[in-house]
């Protein structure tokens, strides 16, 4: 039932004297950065500032755009040459938001991650199937470590290509699968073609969604067609990627691993706490990271914790599954993307104008992010050469920037509805 059943039973006060101890040390490892050294000096905090979890309000606030600003190392804590990794947005345009481990950090994800998959009932007997970006995305490498800690023979499928999924999942008994949500329900479209029953045909058991939202109704389907027990996942790259909160068997509420992180939700307006169990915006703060510590980082992420303890016995804390953003970022595909990615995209191109839509549906199953852009008046809209060059450029930039393949559609000046008021940029036509 449990990986580590001393740290996940800890009883709370215990818990919270470590949390505090690691909190002093993240302080410390954090005020050797450049960011957080010159900052903290000229607020004159240092780690005996903190003498209880709640004098964390004393630290300022930290936001994505501060991950930015010190590109490429000012929040590194310790030698570039101890840094083993690295994972960070493509940043096309601006700064990407970078993120290092050294070999603690990547042992304690991993850890983390096994515990995670432990919690659902994943074992080392097991064949997991890992449908799921790599590269510079957390999901493929996260996923992946924390499997093979916990000894299971896994399976790096990557994304896409149903086909050979299928082929894998059949070939060697798959039986525990990673992947999107949106995903999911193509490979269930495929396997309906070919003719069979993933529920009779497969060894399938447990499925992990996560890194886009997705509504209880929908992991109901899942269980549903594939006759799996689908378990809810969540996590940032932040704060490693996933492995961050995850449900147990009992798949009532997402336990935070409170060794690791802790958690805070505020309200998005007043930046001030709000009770538990009221919506706020969760910000998270890293106890057990060496390389990139970060301390109060506001995710945008709109939930709650859930009171009360789970019969699971674990004495974490437990988060509502993620109702939405404080801001206007949306996920498609497990990327997180900003309508501002795309509309500096769209402006840095002559032949476009300045009108578009970006329009999120599901088609045959699958996620799409849609971009329509207006030409501009000078482009000769019967050239098919000339607009065939440029949705190609557009949708590689695009693609380059948000990680998100789109289907882009060029239109005519003065085709896009206009607005006197604020425009509407983002139309969101996805079904749960």
């Amino acid at each position: 039932m449990y990986w580590e059943r001393e740290i996940e039973t800890l009883p709370r006060p215990k818990l919270e004297a470590l949390q505090l101890a690691r909190l002093q040390q993240t302080i410390r490892l954090a005020s050797r950065s450049t960011y957080y050294g010159t900052l903290y000096r000229r607020l004159n905090l240092t780690a005996d500032s903190v003498t209880a979890l709640t004098d964390i309000d004393k630290l300022p606030f930290t936001t994505k755009q501060d991950l930015r600003d010190s590109f490429p190392y000012g929040m590194l804590s310790i030698g570039k040459s101890e840094v083993i990794r690295l994972h960070s947005s493509s940043g096309t345009t601006g700064n990407p938001t970078a993120v290092f481990h050294n070999q603690h950090d990547i042992e304690s994800w991993a850890n983390l991650m096994a515990r995670s998959l432990y919690s659902v009932g994943v074992r080392s007997s097991d064949v997991f199937q890992n449908i799921c970006g790599y590269g510079l995305f957390t999901g493929g490498l996260g996923f992946q470590y924390g499997a093979e800690r916990l000894g299971c023979l896994t399976i790096p499928a990557g994304a896409g290509n149903s086909q050979r999924q299928i082929k894998l999942i059949r070939d060697y008994g798959t039986n525990v699968v990673h992947a999107i949500p949106s995903y999911v329900h193509r490979l269930a479209e495929v396997m309906e073609q070919e003719g069979f029953d993933p529920r009779q045909s497969t060894e399938l058991r447990t499925f992990i969604i996560g890194a886009e939202p997705h509504s209880e109704e929908q992991r109901l389907r899942i269980e549903a067609v594939f006759g799996v027990k689908a378990f809810n996942s969540f996590g940032l790259s932040e704060m490693n990627g996933p492995g961050v909160a995850f449900e147990c068997t009992k798949q009532n509420g997402l336990h935070v691993w409170e060794d690791a992180f802790f958690v805070e939700i505020i309200d998005p307006s007043t930046l001030e706490p709000v009770a538990d169990g009221e919506i706020g915006e969760l910000v998270m703060t890293t106890l057990d990271r060496q390389a990139m510590p970060l301390l109060r980082f506001r995710t945008g992420d709109l939930t709650r914790i859930l009171p009360g303890s789970c019969p699971c016995g674990r004495t974490h804390i437990r988060l509502d599954r993620i109702t939405g953003r404080s801001d206007d970022m949306f996920i498609v595909k497990g990327c997180n993307i900003f309508p501002m990615q795309i509309e500096g995209v769209l402006m840095r191109i002559p032949d476009l104008g300045s009108n578009y839509l970006i329009t999120l549906e599901t088609i045959d199953g699958v996620d799409e992010l849609i971009v329509e852009a207006e030409i501009a008046r000078n482009v000769d809209g019967t050239d098919s050469q000339r607009l065939a060059w440029l949705t190609a450029l557009l949708t590689r930039q695009i693609r380059d920037e948000t990680l998100v393949t789109p289907i882009v559609k060029l239109l005519p000046p003065d085709t896009l509805p206009q607005s006197e008021g604020k425009a509407v940029r983002v139309r969101e036509l996805r079904r749960p």
